[in-house]
């Protein structure tokens, strides 16, 4: 799937009537807040629960190999022989956007296979990088003090998509001013759908603040449920991949049949 091999669409489309039972978090935020540790703990809490879990860690390629260091499959040998958790590590491949081109793809291939809660981690993203909302059930926007303009790391893109604020590594100084400034922020911004994200700390690397995440999570999951959103959250989203999907395929096209490799050369 990852390869777009030939057979990769007809499993997918054998597969599709078996998905739909899985629930999809997105975990986001700037490059060395500690999103793949949260993820680990996060994955933790949910098998304490007996739920099948499957996790899509997004890495940075390299612009001259096309590599990736994978780094967050180190940062989860905890679950290495757990045989309810499944790990897949992408390479983004040159895809802007915080996510691989096939992520969801790979994350309709978890859910057919019975994970039932499955967590995306994104590639350390920027303002505008906020593909995963796209994908994601609920977004969690990981933040945390101390790393220089933090009012500049929550404004635009990054601050409307985020259904719940984890503050992580709270224990750093000026964890208290970071929070009430992300307060006052999100007091000014109307609510979506009767939702106001709420602010968790956390300090994932002692496990501190998971469980209020993963309440969090829940309480989101129950309120749009309550409101009779996630569906209609589903059909504009299926909307707009059936658009991406289009135009990869006709990008595909015009660059096999209409251009070829020589023609490119020569442009």
């Amino acid at each position: 799937i990852e390869n777009h091999e030939p057979e990769a669409e007809e499993v997918l489309r054998q597969l599709f009537p078996q998905t739909g039972q899985a629930y999809l978090v997105g975990v986001t935020g700037s490059p060395g807040t500690g999103k793949s540790t949260l993820v680990d703990r996060l994955a933790s809490r949910y098998r304490k629960q007996q739920l099948p879990v499957g996790i899509v860690a997004v890495d940075p390629s390299s612009p001259f190999s096309g590599g990736a260091i994978l780094g967050d499959r180190i940062r989860m040998q905890g679950h290495a022989t757990d045989s309810g958790v499944f790990i897949r590590s992408m390479a983004t491949r040159g895809f802007l956007g915080g996510l691989a081109r096939t992520t969801a793809d790979v994350a309709l291939l978890l859910d057919a296979a019975g994970k039932r809660l499955i967590l995306v981690e994104t590639v350390g993203v920027g303002q505008d990088e906020v593909d995963i909302v796209k994908l994601a059930d609920c977004t969690l926007v990981v933040l945390m003090p101390g790393s220089g303009d933090e009012v500049q790391a929550i404004k635009a893109g990054i601050m409307e998509i985020a259904d719940i604020f984890v503050i992580n590594k709270a224990d750093r100084e000026g964890a208290d001013r970071f929070e009430q400034q992300l307060m006052a922020m999100l007091s000014l911004a109307p609510a979506r759908d009767g939702w106001s994200p709420p602010v968790v700390r956390t300090v994932a690397t002692e496990d501190k603040g998971t469980a209020e995440v993963v309440a969090a999570i829940e309480k989101f999951r129950a309120h749009f449920a309550a409101a009779g959103r996630r569906n209609a959250r589903n059909v504009e989203r299926w909307k707009q991949r059936l658009l991406e999907l289009l135009q990869a395929r006709l990008m595909e096209r015009v660059v096999s049949e209409g251009l070829g490799e020589a023609a490119l050369v020569a442009l």
